[in-house]
C-alpha cells in the first residue's frame, strides 16, 4: 500500500478543533453547525460553486460509476428521477463472496489506528462531501424528489451534521475507558500485586447500511459514520431508486481511506439488480455484524427477527399525531401546521398525520373555534401557502414513487374531504408528479375511521380526527404511540394541566414532543447536536439519532493484562 498522504498530524491539524466543538455541542445541546446552509457559502477554498456542482452532476449522468472494488461481476442501474429524466448511471454489482472477505482484510489496521485517528479520517470524508454539497444536492433531488433547496440543505449540511454528530458520540464512548492503566493491589506485608492493562475498542466487523429512497444521506450518514468511527467496515446498500448520493459518498470515503494509508475496501457499495432483493440475503450473512435500516415497518420487523447475528438499528414507520386543545396564536398555529403538512409533500417520517381536535371545538385568541372551523381554516392556510405554483413546487418537491400517488388517491375515499389534493405543474420538469396535501375529516368514535387513522398513510395525507375531549385525545395519543409508534408528537394548549398531561404521555411512551410551535421551527424538523430524532422507545424506531446507545454497541472493549 502506498505511503499515507494524509498523516495523523495533518488530520489533527485540520479536524481536531471541529471534533472538539462537536463534542462540546452534544454536551451542551446548543445550536452549532460547521456546514453552511446557504448555497452562496460555497465556491471558494476548494468547494464547488453552484455552476460547478451542476456540471459535476451532469458529468456523472449516463456514465459507468467505477469504484475499483473487489468482486465486481457486472453492472447495474436504472434510477429514474421523480422529476422525469432517467439518470442512466451504471454501478458495479458485487459478488458478496469476494467483496466481504476483502472488506474484512483491512479491519486490523483500522482497529489499531485508534478512536481519534478514525474520527479524524471520518471528518476528512465529511469535509470532502461538504465541499461538493452542490453536486450532492442535485443527486439527492433527482433520486428523492425533494425540491432543490431542501435537497441542498437536508441532503447536504444537515446530513453532514448528523454524520459528524455520530462521529462525536462514537469518539466519546470509545474514549470513556482509558487506553491503558496500571493496577496495584496491596497485599499487606507482601509485595503488591501489579498489572499493566490495555483496553482496545474493537469493532464488531462488517456493518450493512440499508439506504432509503426519501433521505439517502440524512438517514444514511448516522449509521455509516457511527460504524466506521467505531472500527467497523461499512457495506452501503442503497435503495435501488436512490443510489447516486450514496455511491458518491462511498467513492469519497474510499479515496480518503487510501490517502490516509488504510484499506479503501473498508467502505464499499452493493447495488442490486432489478428485483434482486439483496438486502435480505446480505442481512443474514455471518460476516454482517451490524445493520442500519430506514424504511417500512414490515422489513424492519423482518430484520429484527431474522438477522440474529447482527446488532440491528431500525427506523421504521409510525403514526405521528398532533393534539389540538387550545392556542393563544391561532394564526401562527395554522401557518405552522400548514407548512408541516406541505413540506416535501408529507414524505417525511416526522410529518404529522393525525390531528386530534375536540368535536366541541377549541379556545383561541381569535375566539372559540368549532371543529369544522379549525379544519376549514387549516385547509385555507394550506391553500394560501401553496396557492402560487412556483412556491408550491419549492415546498412540495415531487412524489417519490407511484405508491405514494396511489395512497393519496385512495385516501380521498376514507372520509369527508376537507382539503382536496390538486395537481401542480412544474414548468422545469413537466413529467414530475406534484400534488398538494389532502386533508380528510374522520370521526374518531367510528370503528371504520379507526382503521384509517391507526395506520400510517405515507405521503401528503392527513386526518382531522374529531374526538370527544382533550382527555380522549390524550388516550388516543397514548394508544397510537404504544401500538403504532411515532417519530414526532405535537400539541397546542394554553392549559398548564393539559401541557403536563401530554408531556406525561410522551414520557411514558417515549415519544419526542413539540409544544406550541407557531414560528419558524416545525415539528418535522430536528437539529443535529441538539435534537434527538426518534427515541428508540416506541415501535417507530429501536434507536435514536444520535445518542450514546446508537454507537456504544457497535464495538466492544477488549482487555489485555500483563504483569507490571
Amino acid at each position: 500500500m502506498a505511503a499515507a498522504q494524509l498523516t495523523p498530524a495533518h488530520l489533527s491539524e485540520r479536524h481536531r478543533p471541529t471534533l472538539d466543538q462537536a463534542l462540546e455541542a452534544i454536551r451542551t445541546r446548543a445550536y452549532w453547525s460547521p456546514h453552511p446552509e446557504h448555497p452562496k457559502a460555497y465556491g471558494e477554498n476548494g468547494s464547488l460553486s453552484a455552476a460547478d456542482g451542476l456540471a459535476a452532476h451532469r458529468a456523472v449522468l449516463g456514465s459507468r460509476f467505477d469504484l475499483d472494488q473487489p468482486g465486481t461481476d457486472g453492472w447495474t442501474g436504472g434510477e429514474v428521477s421523480p422529476y422525469g429524466p432517467a439518470l442512466g448511471v451504471e454501478y458495479p454489482h458485487a459478488d458478496a463472496d469476494v467483496l466481504l472477505p476483502a472488506m474484512r482484510a483491512g479491519l486490523g489496521a483500522w482497529r489499531d489506528a485508534g478512536p481519534e485517528t478514525r474520527a479524524l479520517v471520518c471528518l476528512e470524508i465529511l469535509a470532502r462531501i461538504s465541499a461538493r454539497t452542490h453536486e450532492f444536492a442535485h443527486a439527492v433531488m433527482h433520486t428523492s424528489g425533494q425540491a432543490f433547496m431542501m435537497a441542498f440543505q437536508a441532503g447536504g449540511p444537515h446530513a453532514q451534521d448528523r454524520g459528524l454528530e455520530a462521529v462525536a458520540y462514537a469518539y466519546a464512548e470509545q474514549t470513556r475507558t482509558p487506553q491503558e492503566a496500571g493496577w496495584s493491589k496491596p497485599q499487606g506485608k507482601r509485595d503488591p500485586l501489579e498489572l499493566r492493562k490495555t483496553f482496545t475498542p474493537v469493532g464488531r466487523g462488517v456493518s450493512l447500511m440499508i439506504g432509503c429512497n426519501t433521505f439517502p444521506t440524512w438517514n444514511g450518514y448516522p449509521g455509516l459514520f457511527a460504524s466506521l468511527a467505531t472500527g467497523n467496515a461499512v457495506l452501503v446498500k442503497p435503495h435501488p431508486r436512490a443510489v447516486l448520493p450514496l455511491a458518491l459518498t462511498v467513492r469519497i470515503a474510499r479515496d480518503v481511506l487510501a490517502e490516509a494509508g488504510f484499506d479503501p475496501n473498508l467502505v464499499a457499495l452493493a447495488v442490486e439488480r432489478p428485483g434482486e432483493g439483496i438486502a435480505k440475503t446480505l442481512a443474514v450473512r455471518p460476516e454482517i455484524r451490524i445493520i442500519d435500516y430506514t424504511g417500512s415497518t414490515s422489513f424492519g420487523d423482518w430484520l429484527e427477527a431474522n438477522a440474529r447475528q447482527a446488532q440491528v438499528y431500525t427506523e421504521k414507520a409510525g403514526v405521528n399525531t398532533v393534539v389540538v386543545d387550545s392556542t393563544d396564536d391561532y394564526k401562527g398555529m395554522l401557518a405552522n401546521l400548514a407548512f408541516s403538512l406541505s413540506l416535501y409533500s408529507g414524505q417525511m417520517c416526522t410529518t404529522p398525520q393525525n390531528l386530534l381536535i375536540p368535536r366541541d371545538g377549541i379556545a383561541t385568541d381569535a375566539g372559540p373555534k368549532s371543529y369544522d372551523e379549525v379544519v376549514a381554516d387549516l385547509a385555507a392556510a394550506v391553500e394560501g401557502l401553496l396557492g402560487d405554483d412556483a412556491r408550491a413546487n419549492g415546498l412540495l418537491g415531487a412524489l417519490v414513487n407511484p405508491d405514494v400517488k396511489a395512497r393519496l388517491e385512495a385516501a380521498a375515499g376514507l372520509g369527508e374531504v376537507a382539503l382536496p389534493s390538486r395537481e401542480v405543474v412544474n414548468p422545469d420538469f413537466p413529467d414530475a408528479v406534484v400534488r398538494t396535501p389532502l386533508v380528510v375529516k374522520l370521526d374518531g368514535s367510528k370503528p371504520d375511521a379507526e382503521a384509517a387513522y391507526m395506520s400510517e398513510c405515507f405521503g401528503p395525507v392527513s386526518f382531522a380526527v374529531a374526538v370527544d375531549s382533550t382527555a380522549g385525545a390524550l388516550e388516543l395519543l397514548r394508544r397510537t404511540v404504544r401500538e403504532k409508534g411515532a417519530m414526532t408528537v405535537g400539541a397546542y394548549t394554553t392549559s398548564p394541566d393539559v401541557e403536563r398531561a401530554v408531556e406525561e404521555v410522551c414520557l411514558e411512551e417515549s415519544a419526542q414532543l413539540s409544544l406550541n410551535l407557531t414560528g419558524g421551527v416545525y415539528v418535522n424538523q430536528t437539529a443535529a447536536f441538539s435534537d434527538f430524532h426518534g427515541s428508540g422507545g416506541n415501535p417507530a424506531a429501536n434507536a435514536a439519532l444520535c445518542d450514546g446507545a446508537f454507537v456504544a454497541n457497535r464495538f466492544r472493549v477488549v482487555e489485555v493484562r500483563r504483569p507490571a
